[in-house]
């Protein structure tokens, strides 16, 4: 076994990125703090081939050194718009027909182990604020609370690093079933 060189992963050009057919989920970030996370979040969807991503609220917008830091190119790749009001575009998205998915913990939450097949949906994968999690609003909206299983002494993960983890997990359920 040998680590594969740069030049052997065939990466595609941002003009061949935007040629390919796209997972059918779209990223809805809910006032999302941290520039950091926001490139991460970038950099994930860019990898798993999402749709697009959606910046809502005070969600920081690229162009910034912080967003790029982290997303490394990722902003100039993948489809991004910026929303006012969450709970306003969410409804918009539900009016399209996308499956509004929050990843939330909730009284109602399926497992994400526990997600049944959702070929053929769009679905609109709402990730929420670093401290307060997805709006009640925005909440009360969503058709599914996806929950990722936790066995340590926290009770959460980073938004990031939830993006990257759900999104894994519904990429198989959507694009590659």
């Amino acid at each position: 076994m040998r680590k594969l060189k740069t030049t052997e992963l065939n990466r595609l050009s941002v003009e061949d990125f935007q040629q390919v057919t796209k997972s059918p989920i779209r990223l809805v970030l809910d006032n999302i703090r941290s520039h950091h996370n926001v490139g991460s979040i970038f950099r994930t969807g860019d990898a798993l081939a999402c749709e697009g991503i959606d910046l809502c609220g005070y969600t920081p917008l690229p162009p910034h050194k912080e967003i790029h830091k982290t997303a490394l190119g990722a902003t100039e790749s993948i489809e991004w718009k910026h929303h006012e009001s969450t709970l306003d575009h969410v409804k918009e998205l539900k009016a399209k027909g996308y499956l509004i998915a929050s990843l939330e913990q909730t009284s109602h939450s399926t497992l994400l182990q526990n997600l049944p097949s959702l070929k053929g949906k769009k679905i609109a994968l709402v990730l929420g604020n670093e401290v307060t999690g997805v709006d009640q609003e925005v909440l009360n909206e969503s058709e599914l609370a996806i929950e990722i299983p936790q066995f340590g002494t926290k009770h959460s993960f980073n938004v990031s690093v939830s993006t990257g983890i759900a999104l894994w997990e519904l990429t198989k359920k959507t694009y590659l079933e």
